[in-house]
Parts: structure tokens; sequence; C-alpha cells
């Protein structure tokens, strides 16, 4: 079994829809290794490999071609078998907008990505209105 796979059924790991798993968690939170990780927020950087995008609170992306890039980055490591998380600082709105592109990258239709990330990883996932349009702008 691959590394990412081992950790699906823990705190925060969503399952994609292509079968990758993926942990979403706030950046303060005491959590085990991880070989990647996609910043979404100024603070502390992990031991292991990181790349931050740069992206307000309640806000989307202030690049969409940087964060787009990150995130099929994320989204390559994960279906590589690698233990990939997304981070930001209270783990709701940019975490759960991030898992939400993930899964309409891996193949979810993106009026389905909002329901989806609010089932599988947190009910207020995706905050904001202009989070939801910049979903939907990704199908």
């Amino acid at each position: 079994m691959a590394e990412g796979q081992e950790w699906a059924g823990s705190p925060g790991v969503v399952v994609l829809p292509g079968g990758a798993a993926v942990r979403g968690r706030r950046l303060g939170d005491p959590v085990g290794p991880a070989d990647f990780t996609l910043l979404l927020a100024e603070g502390p950087v992990p031991a292991w490999r990181h790349r931050r995008v740069r992206w307000p609170d309640f806000w989307v992306p202030l690049d969409r071609a940087d964060a787009l890039d990150a995130l099929r980055e994320a989204l390559d490591r994960a279906r590589d078998g690698e233990r990939v998380e997304v981070a930001c600082r209270g783990g709701t709105g940019r975490t759960g907008t991030a898992l939400a592109a993930l899964a309409i990258l891996d193949g979810l239709p993106a009026a389905q990505a909002v329901p989806w990330v609010r089932a599988h990883y947190r009910p207020r996932a995706v905050e904001t209105p202009w989070q939801r349009r910049w979903l939907r702008r990704l199908g």
C-alpha cells in the first residue's frame, strides 16, 4: 500500500474521486509528518517539502495560474502515493476550497464540489461566495 493511502481514515484526510488521499488541516494542528504540504497562509513552515500559495484569508488565490499549478502538483503527488496535505490558518475556508478544487481537478463536476467537500471534510468548508464562484470557474 502506498504511504498516502495508509493515512486514509485519519483526521482531516479525504479521499478524492480518483482514490488519492489528501489531508486538510489548520497550520497549528499537531500532526504527523507529510511528504508535501500546500501552504495557503503565512505561518509556520513544516520540516518537510512544501509550497506556499498567496491566498488571503476569506478570499481566493492572488495568482490563479500559480494556485492551479500548485494544486496540480499536490494532486500529482497524491496520485503517486505521497502523503499530501493542504493547510491554512483555520483549516476551513481556504483549505476547504483547495480540497474542493483538487476534487474538481480529479474529475468531480464543479457543481458538486462544495457539497462534496462539506460532506467529506468539514460542514462549513468553502466559507465565502467568491470562493464558491472561484470553484465554479474551475469546471
